[in-house]
């Protein structure tokens, strides 16, 4: 008997990302930080999915998730302004800058790195709800644990001659230090003025105290998903192994610079979560 294909299923992550998205939109005031129920579209969630532990208990990080979407979202535009014509998101997960930005989207070749999985169950739910997958937006699937992201990106024709940005989030909480190294490493490998922007985690013991008990929980859910938590490095690392490796014009990017950008004067007091920081630097 001829057994059904499996259906691809997407990372839980990368829904539960989606999902505190939308939930700004839903349960937050305005001014919106960023505004995307994208994800929630092509999720449809059970009717009380506003209530599970993972959306009601994390306003803080929900707070954090939409602070980066926002961050990598302004420099991206900013960059395809200044005339980048790549746009590379390393770990896209259900990430929609292609769907909400079609203005200026036909401008730039769009990389959407993530497992396998995950874009191909993402490219299937965009088709069925009616979002186009236009031809400048390439789904680059890669299994990070045994092969190179870099070289799937060239089989897909990235034009390494051609300057890039690249944003990368999510992903160095999963990456052991050699990894990420690896990781810069290949980025130096772009051509020069281009521009990256890395979220790194900060240890639990520099976290807000506030923070340090969510943190815990969180741990102990990625060990028993079987996805742990591999890499908590503290600014002063990032800065050697960014140093060392040759990046130039380092920025780091705070909870605190992230506050002031998106959080100034909110009524709801909404404020994002200490512990997730950026490394901005160039080629």
């Amino acid at each position: 008997m001829k057994q059904s294909k499996k259906t691809a299923q997407p990372d839980n992550t990368a829904l539960r990302t989606a999902l505190w998205r939308a939930l700004h939109v839903l349960a937050d005031d305005r001014p919106y930080v960023i505004e995307d129920k994208i994800g929630y579209d092509l999720i449809k969630p059970e009717d009380n999915w506003q209530e599970r532990p993972d959306m009601k208990y994390t306003r803080r990080l929900r707070a954090s998730i939409v602070a980066r979407a926002r961050f990598v979202e302004d420099l991206a535009k900013e960059q395809i302004e200044k005339g980048v014509k790549q746009y590379v998101l390393l770990g896209a997960g259900l990430d929609s800058f292609a769907q909400r930005n079609t203005e200026i989207g036909p401008q730039v070749d769009i990389y959407e790195i993530d497992q396998p999985d995950t874009l191909a169950w993402k490219e299937e739910k965009l088709i069925q709800n009616g979002y186009k997958v236009p031809g400048n937006l390439h789904f680059v699937p890669v299994d990070f644990e045994t092969s190179s992201w870099w070289n799937e990106l060239l089989n897909k024709n990235f034009d390494i001659s051609q300057k890039a940005f690249v944003s990368c989030t999510g992903v160095t909480l999963y990456l052991t230090k050699e990894a990420i190294m690896d990781t810069l490493e290949k980025m130096t490998l772009l051509v020069s003025g281009s521009v990256i922007a890395i979220a790194f985690y900060l240890p639990l013991d520099q976290l807000d105290e506030e923070d340090q008990p969510m943190q815990e929980i969180a741990n102990k859910g990625a060990e028993a998903s079987g996805t742990p938590f591999l890499s908590f490095l503290s600014i002063n690392e990032v800065v050697k192994l960014a140093e060392d490796i040759g990046l130039k014009g380092l920025q780091i990017i705070s909870t605190k610079d992230m506050t002031e950008m998106y959080f100034k004067d909110r009524k709801d007091n909404l404020l994002p979560a200490s512990g997730e920081y950026f490394l901005v630097a160039s080629i």
